[in-house]
């Protein structure tokens, strides 16, 4: 099933077939473990609409009071891009290490008023010149600490930034659009598959400029590894977001450009596509 998030009510996607109410505020209605079953019980109490197709298309990012946090060095790609942009810096190291040791590197991504859904604008920062966009699978969490569902995010970063030191990494991923998440949240049954595709295609003036794709099982961590890091310490009264990574990088020649449309494709969940402004 897949949940819709819009003017703060949760809208229902199951079997074809739309689901609301007017007591179905998001944060409440998603922060629940075993969140399928529960959805599954709350759509028996109300009728199926026919009306809410077009709705669901103009739908927010599935985010009202949740944080987003975020995943580094999950995947092998990641690792070498990381170690390339800051060795000058003598960062490489660091970006090695991280990706073998116990404790993985998780960092805040962004509050939830500066996400942005499908079709909205992500951007790239006026002082840097080297951006790109991150495809992450990226999991719901309810504040039981149990992983309830998943999304499409962007993690949009400026390379240079984070390349010249370590240290400016919440600046290089950290600012006003540089977190995407939608076009929904996806609530399956069972946890998500290992094959599961993640495809990326960056567009131009309507040209391709780069695609790639990779599955999520390419991942080095566990999606529960990373959640039990991220809940030792904090708690998240209305649950939160983790992006878990990416391990699609483009060529160290590329970068961003204003217009540019990045289209995020996870298999199950859907596409988030979000045109490229400064």
């Amino acid at each position: 099933m897949h949940l819709y998030q819009l003017k703060g009510k949760a809208i229902v996607k199951h079997d074809g077939k739309f689901y609301t109410s007017e007591q179905w505020a998001w944060d409440t209605f998603i922060n629940r473990s075993r969140l399928h079953q529960h959805v599954l019980a709350d759509i028996q109490t109300v009728n199926a609409r026919t009306d809410l197709q077009q709705i669901v298309n103009d739908a927010a990012a599935p985010v009202v009071s949740q944080e987003v946090w975020a995943s580094g060095v999950t995947y092998l790609r990641s690792r070498e891009a990381r170690m390339q942009e800051s060795k000058d810096a003598g960062g490489g190291d660091f970006y090695a290490k991280v990706y073998n040791a116990e404790r993985p590197e998780l960092f805040f991504k962004s509050a939830p008023y500066r996400v942005v859904g499908n079709n909205q604008r992500v951007r790239i920062r006026k002082d840097s010149q080297w951006n790109v966009p991150e495809p992450e699978l990226t999991l719901f969490i309810c504040s039981g600490g149990t992983i309830e569902g998943y999304t499409v995010g962007n993690d949009m970063s400026s390379r240079d930034i984070e390349g010249e030191n370590p240290l400016y990494l919440p600046q290089a991923k950290s600012y006003d659009g540089a977190a995407a998440l939608g076009p929904c949240l996806y609530v399956p049954e069972t946890p998500i598959a290992e094959d599961t595709l993640i495809q990326l295609e960056i567009t131009r003036k309507e040209a391709i400029v780069f695609q790639d794709e990779i599955r999520i099982s390419r991942m080095k961590r566990k999606h529960q590894e990373l959640v039990d890091y991220l809940f030792r310490e904090m708690s998240f009264p209305s649950g939160t977001y983790l992006m878990t990574g990416t391990g699609i990088v483009p060529p160290d020649d590329f970068t961003l450009s204003v217009g540019d449309v990045v289209s995020i494709t996870i298999e199950h969940i859907g596409t988030l596509s979000n045109r490229v402004s400064q």
